[in-house]
C-alpha cells in the first residue's frame, strides 16, 4: 500500500491497554480533507525525532483496521510505525487560514444530524468537526487517581524488560468537559480527551507547587475564558468503538480548534 500523507490535528491523552500497553489515538486529515484515525499507536515509544506535533504533515504506511468497523480507522502497516515528518502548517498569527482549509472543510452545527450519520450502519462516521452555538460551562470533576489495577498488572507482565510502573504516563486526577448547545438549542456535555489539556494541567500543577485548585483554575482560564469566550472555537469529535452504536451520543471531544474570529482579523 502506498504511503499516505496525513496532517495531524488530534492527539489524545495516553491511556493504558492490556493488549498494546500505553496508547494514543491520533487523527488528522488527508490531502483531500477526509478524516483518518491512526490506532493503535504507541506514541511515546516512537524515536524522539519521529514524535510529531499537531499540524505537522507525516508520511506513513497505513492499512485498514479490520477489527474496527469505523470507516476512518486505520493502523500502521508495521508495529514499529515507521513514519516521516515532511512539513507543517504554521499558525500564521492566530488566523489559521491554511489550517482552516482542512479543519473546517465539513463542519457540523446540528447534534441530531451528526448522531444520525454516526448511527448509519452502512456508512457510520466517527470523526467530525463541530461548531457549538454556545459554550455554557467548563466542567471540572475529580476522578480516580490511579490506573485500573488489572491493566497495570497486564502491562507489567507483558513488558517485563522494558516497562517499570514509574514509566507509565500519569493518570489525570480530574475530568474536564464542555457543556454546550447546538443550533437547535440541544445541550451536550462531552469530556475533553485532548493531550494538550492533560499537559496543561501538569504544567500548571508544577508552576503552582502542587496546588491542584490553582492548576484547575489555569486550565479553565485557557479552555473557557480564552478559547470559549474570545476565540472562534470548534470541537474535533470522535466516537469510541465500544459505545458507537450503544450510547445516545457516542462522541467525545478529542481536540479543539481555536483560531481568532475572522471578522476580528479584518480590522488589522
Amino acid at each position: 500500500m502506498a504511503k499516505e500523507k496525513i496532517l495531524i490535528s488530534v492527539k489524545t491523552y495516553p491511556t493504558l491497554s492490556k493488549k498494546y500497553a500505553e496508547l494514543v489515538c491520533i487523527a488528522g486529515f488527508r490531502e483531500n480533507g477526509s478524516w483518518v484515525r491512526i490506532y493503535p499507536l504507541r506514541f511515546r515509544k516512537l524515536p524522539y525525532n519521529d514524535q510529531f506535533k499537531k499540524w505537522e504533515w507525516i508520511e506513513v504506511d497505513l492499512k485498514k483496521n479490520k477489527s474496527d468497523f469505523r470507516l476512518e480507522s486505520f493502523r500502521p502497516l508495521d508495529y514499529d510505525c515507521r513514519l516521516k515528518k515532511i512539513g507543517e502548517i504554521k499558525a500564521d498569527g492566530d488566523a489559521w487560514v491554511e489550517r482552516r482549509k482542512f479543519a473546517l472543510k465539513k463542519t457540523y452545527t446540528n447534534k441530531t444530524k451528526l448522531i444520525k450519520e454516526a448511527k448509519n450502519k452502512s456508512k457510520p462516521i466517527s470523526l467530525a468537526t463541530f461548531r457549538p452555538t454556545k459554550i455554557l460551562e467548563f466542567v471540572i470533576e475529580e476522578v480516580s487517581r490511579e490506573w485500573d489495577s488489572n491493566k497495570l498488572e497486564a502491562l507489567k507482565q507483558g513488558n517485563l524488560f522494558e516497562t517499570q510502573q514509574s514509566n507509565v504516563v500519569r493518570k489525570l486526577p480530574y475530568k474536564f468537559s464542555y457543556r454546550f448547545i447546538d443550533e437547535e438549542g440541544l445541550e451536550s456535555k462531552l469530556m475533553i480527551e485532548d493531550w494538550e489539556i492533560g499537559q496543561l494541567f501538569w504544567n500548571a500543577l508544577k508552576r503552582h507547587s502542587g496546588n491542584e485548585e490553582k492548576a484547575c483554575e489555569d486550565v479553565k482560564k485557557k479552555y473557557f475564558d480564552n478559547f470559549a469566550l474570545t476565540k472562534d472555537l470548534y470541537l474535533f469529535l470522535g466516537t469510541t468503538k465500544l459505545n458507537h452504536f450503544i450510547a445516545l451520543n457516542p462522541f467525545i471531544i478529542i481536540g479543539v480548534f481555536y483560531p481568532k474570529h475572522l471578522n476580528q482579523l479584518k480590522l488589522f
